[in-house]
């Protein structure tokens, strides 16, 4: 039997063993679709029968399980997003069209064997945050049939968390693809923007869009951005990534100050919160109070600014037509673009930059931030009684991401009595989606809150994402750092390893540096002599540890290369010749513990 949340772990074990095939999948998918009692999740869902002609073409092509990385893995997609053959309407029907090509991403996913089931209802034109705003219909939370869904990609998170689907792609541009991943206990990958193409989205605001992701474990998340990512000519707004690494050990943490924190009256969220802080805390992270008024004043800029002037622009030749086709609240969001001139959009980029300057201050002392997915949630009334205001609080903690190029990831965060559920964001640098990747996996488990609407499923060991060990850096010691000697503790504190003991090349002297406590030797390369070689360590460091090491050597002493006796340049201690002058040599000792043993 089948559980009720589809990870990728357990397709691919049942796949394995032959308990599953992907047409019995498909049928199960479909059986799941028809009993479910959100009529709002799809707009256009694939029948049975198309479900399962797409399953047996892929068992056509590729009949060995598992021969692919997504082999048989159902997935849904934001009808924002183009799928060949089905139509597009960003939940306009009036704006629909047939897509003649899967966009990019999709065909990525699509080659890594996954099968699309069908297109999820959005806010319209993914203008939205709560999942109200489509002519058809509001998906619900799947804990509460009378709580929005979280938008703009209301039914991409509900598909998911319903077990209709493995993942699904949703869109980031203010939050779209974290805020309805706390509404329903998953986890929304919101990528750096450019990292995934945007080729074949409709866009909302083209400078800032993502397509993100919406998954039941991080493990997941993070696999399938690594198939759905890449460089693409066709989209002016894709990067080449450089990945921006995170601390291994040691990392600081951003926390909002108690002047900051706004939870709109829910003490529940506020709480669970809290407690996100003291489990990453429990997991080594030292927490750090930040100022984030520049964000919030940033994250202003989004619906405030200039920027909103960008929704215009995306759909200018139809609004222009078509205006009263338009959800009410969308309508009001993108007019309000004809108040804005091109000295605004200026002005609205200087006081981007200015505010960015200013959160370079935060950079300084912390590695990522952690805050609230969303201060709270509403009800489908309460949020169509006040759609503009409710939905501005959704965002409090979101909007001025992409405007600043982060990252970032909306993990579980339990539950409150209400029986609704929290979650926070990990937010890191640009290019920092793999590292922040698995501090966002530990937090997850930590919560034990469950995958989607499962409270009580267990995440697979097999999707962990344990937190990377970054290459070793080898250092060659020849004095007071070698084991057992004063100062060897150096080393081992900033998690230094032994990796060998070997001998120099012979073209080194060694210097006794007088004065020196503890005592220490200066190591002196001189071309053409030939001397002994000398007994030498080398151990590895992590890059952090080697930085704060190098950084912490007093003159004369040095780093450069040394040339080992079997040829190889590892870097390791040096003298400056002028500090040897008059001091004992005692290269014929063969080393420096030899020496000392000698006096």
């Amino acid at each position: 039997m089948l559980p009720t949340i589809l990870d990728l772990a357990t397709l691919r074990d049942l796949y394995a063993s032959g308990g599953l095939t992907p047409v019995s999948l498909m049928q199960e998918v479909a059986d799941r679709m028809a009993a479910s009692n959100d009529p709002a999740i799809f707009i256009t869902a694939l029948d049975r029968a198309s479900l399962v002609r797409a399953a047996e073409d892929l068992l056509a092509r590729h009949p060995e399980p598992n021969a692919l990385p997504l082999w048989g893995v159902p997935f849904a997609v934001k009808d924002n997003i183009d799928v060949a053959g089905l139509p597009t309407t960003a939940a306009c029907p009036a704006f629909a069209y047939e897509a003649q090509a899967d966009a990019e991403v999709v065909a990525r996913l699509k080659a890594a064997g996954a099968l699309c089931i069908g297109k999820t209802n959005l806010d319209q034109f993914a203008t939205g945050l709560n999942g109200t705003r489509s002519p058809y219909g509001a998906p619900r939370s799947v804990f509460s049939a009378e709580h929005v869904s979280g938008g703009s990609s209301s039914g991409s998170a509900v598909a998911v968390a319903a077990g209709l689907a493995s993942f699904s792609l949703g869109t980031d541009t203010a939050g779209s693809g974290r805020v309805p991943a706390m509404f329903n206990n998953l986890v929304g990958i919101k990528p750096t923007p450019g990292l995934l193409s945007t080729t074949g989205l409709v866009p909302a605001c083209r400078s800032l869009d993502c397509i993100s992701i919406f998954s039941a474990s991080v493990g997941d998340g993070l696999a399938i951005r690594r198939i759905a990512e890449g460089f693409d000519a066709a989209d002016p707004f894709s990067r080449e990534a450089v990945p921006h690494p995170l601390p291994e050990t040691g990392l600081r943490f951003g926390v909002l100050t108690p002047g900051e924190r706004e939870f709109y009256g829910d003490a529940e969220r506020e709480a669970l919160y809290d407690a996100a802080i003291a489990r990453l805390e429990g997991l080594g992270a030292t927490a750090v109070p930040f100022d984030y008024a520049p964000f919030r004043e940033i994250a202003t800029l989004l619906y405030n600014g200039p920027w909103v002037a960008e929704r215009l622009a995306a759909i200018a030749p139809f609004f222009a037509k078509h205006a009263d086709a338009l959800d009410p609240s969308v309508r009001t969001i993108v007019e309000s673009a004809n108040g804005y001139s091109a000295v605004d959009a200026f002005e609205g980029r200087y006081a981007l930059e200015a505010l960015r300057r200013r959160t370079e201050a935060t950079w300084a002392k912390v590695d990522i931030l952690l805050l609230p997915t969303s201060p709270t949630t509403y009800t489908v009334a309460q949020m169509q009684a006040d759609p503009i205001r409710l939905n501005s609080h959704f965002g409090h903690y979101t909007n001025f991401a992409n405007l600043l190029g982060y990252a970032a990831i909306a993990v579980p965060g339990g539950f409150g009595a209400d029986g609704l559920p929290g979650g926070v964001t990990l937010v890191g640098p640009g290019f920092s989606d793999e590292a922040l990747g698995s501090w966002a996996d530990a937090l997850h488990r930590s919560a034990a809150s469950g995958m989607g609407v499962d409270r009580s499923a267990i995440l697979p060991d097999a999707n962990r994402n344990p937190v990377p060990e970054a290459p070793a850096i080898g250092l060659v010691v020849v004095g007071a750092h070698l084991s057992g000697l004063p100062l060897n503790h150096q080393l081992t504190e900033l998690g230094g390893r032994l990796m060998t003991r070997t001998r120099t090349s012979r073209e080194y002297r060694l210097y006794a540096l007088p004065g020196t406590h503890p005592a220490k030797p200066g190591l002196i390369n001189e071309p053409g002599f030939v001397g002994p070689s000398l007994e030498v360590e080398v151990w590895a460091l992590p890059p952090a540890g080697f930085g704060h090491f190098v950084a912490a050597i007093p003159a004369p002493l040095g780093i450069g290369k040394i040339t080992l006796e079997d040829g190889s340049h590892v870097s390791g201690f040096l003298c400056e010749s002028h500090a040897v002058r008059g001091a004992e040599e005692v290269t014929g000792h063969g080393g420096w513990r030899a020496y000392l043993a000698s006096r």
